[in-house]
């Protein structure tokens, strides 16, 4: 948009003195807007957030990230996230970015080659679903020595990246060999999917399989984990392009502090911590200390470099019959690293074992089963399918040797449905919204532990 295009839209605005006079009336402290919490732990609060706070932010992300003049990004989250509102609203609106829209979220990935954003956000769900796609066209290549080049790259890829995240020296003989299989195979997947103009690459709002980060990583589109909240102006700590250590969120965001309670609880404090709950002064007293310091909910764990690792949401860890501290979250992102698991919730709390209800990918799962020479593709069939279960069971067992005994997944029942973003089962913003669940699913729950 040029010049004269802002001043057309200026003049359907109102007068452009009073338009002026408005703009400079507000004050970095007033409200910017409201952001409804995702309401999983509770009834939703409106956390208010302030210009500065949102500038602040604006500015932190310019200072990390090279953005180039006239960068691109899509759009496609629900604006009730806060990820979403920051990232394809507010800073592309500040720095002067390009920004398109994706009305429907289930076909971000198909918008990704004619855009080619310069950054990217996504939920894991994406990363996952792009992963199991690239997978299966690898393996359903007919010319086997295209098929034989692709997992070739991929295998140099992984090894690169398991070594430097390592911490060991890449050998000269690999270097020259990813950068031949960069030149001839990697470089052209980035292209054929979009992602081989980033800048900047980043997955948040709930765990991300660490096979999915380096599996990304291999093909050399570096997503790097964040986390924040509503209630920090969507930041908290971030990968930093470059510095990215996986299986981890990062390290503070510039200009805000971290440290951790007793219980391993995160605390962060600075200019991106919200004003407050609207109109719930006892809850936010409850949430901002006297000190200022935020008390995000999340348990955390942090190294000698001060990266941080999410280990579960506070009021979400379960404590099985035994007295077992165990994250589901932790063993639901592991679950649903299986290309076939679209959705897992697990459970446990005060039960004398972890079970865990399954949800099939509504894409994958019925062109996996067609495959298979199933010809009943629908969930519900599918779900009843010995040969399904038998797959699922494969994944469960992989995720199990990869836990303790105790958070070992013993039971589990496949559910012939599909959970939907905004649905009973998930907030808009993906989240698992545990007791409705638990409440919607009783009888199969109760089947798991009456065997």
């Amino acid at each position: 948009m040029g010049p004269s295009d802002l001043d057309d839209l200026v003049a359907t605005e109102g007068d452009r003195a009073d338009i002026e006079r408005e703009r400079m009336a507000v004050e970095p402290d007033d409200l910017l807007t409201l952001i409804y919490t995702s309401g999983t732990t509770g009834p939703p609060k409106g956390v208010q957030l302030t210009h500065h706070s949102m500038m602040y932010a604006v500015q932190a992300f310019q200072d990390v990230i090279d953005f180039p003049e006239g960068a691109r990004v899509v759009s496609y989250l629900p604006m009730a996230h806060i990820a979403e509102r920051a990232t394809g609203h507010y800073i592309p609106i500040a720095l002067g970015h390009t920004v398109t829209c994706c009305p429907n979220p289930r076909e971000v990935i198909a918008y990704l080659p004619e855009v080619r954003p310069s950054w990217f956000f996504a939920v894991p769900r994406i990363w996952e679903k792009l992963k199991a796609g690239l997978e299966a066209m690898v393996e359903s290549e007919q010319d086997e020595e295209r098929k034989r080049a692709l997992k070739w790259a991929l295998d140099v890829g992984h090894r690169k990246v398991r070594a430097e995240q390592a911490g060991e020296p890449v050998s000269e003989e690999l270097e020259q060999e990813h950068a031949k299989a960069d030149e001839l195979v990697l470089s052209k997947l980035r292209g054929q999917l979009g992602l081989d103009q980033l800048e900047a690459v980043y997955v948040g709002a709930a765990p991300t399989p660490l096979a999915v980060l380096e599996f990304f990583h291999a093909i050399g589109v570096p997503v790097a984990e964040l986390w924040g909240l509503s209630e920090s102006t969507g930041s908290g700590a971030l990968n930093l392009p470059g510095k990215i250590k996986l299986g981890t969120v990062g390290q503070v965001t510039p200009g805000m502090e971290m440290k951790l309670a007793g219980d391993g609880e995160v605390l962060i404090r600075g200019p991106q911590v919200m004003k407050g709950y609207r109109n719930l002064p006892d809850k936010t007293a409850e949430t901002i200390d006297a000190d200022g310091w935020l008390h995000t909910g999340d348990i955390g764990e942090l190294d000698e470099d001060g990266y941080l690792k999410i280990v579960d949401r506070k009021k979400e860890l379960i404590i099985t019959a035994g007295g077992k501290n165990i994250s589901p979250a932790n063993i639901e992102a592991k679950l649903k690293a299986h290309s076939l698991i679209g959705t897992a919730c697990v459970i446990g709390d005060d039960k004398p074992f972890v079970s865990a209800l399954i949800v099939l990918d509504a894409d994958v799962a019925p062109a996996w089963a067609a495959q298979q020479g199933i010809e009943d593709t629908s969930l519900d069939a599918l779900a009843q399918d010995e040969r399904v279960r038998a797959e699922v069971q494969r994944g469960v067992d992989d995720v199990n040797s990869q836990v303790s005994k105790v958070e070992g997944v013993k039971k589990f029942t496949i559910l012939g449905s599909d959970w939907l973003p905004g649905g009973d089962e998930l907030t808009p913003t993906m989240k698992l919204k545990r007791k409705p669940v638990a409440q919607k699913y009783a009888a199969e729950i109760e089947a798991m532990y009456a065997r």
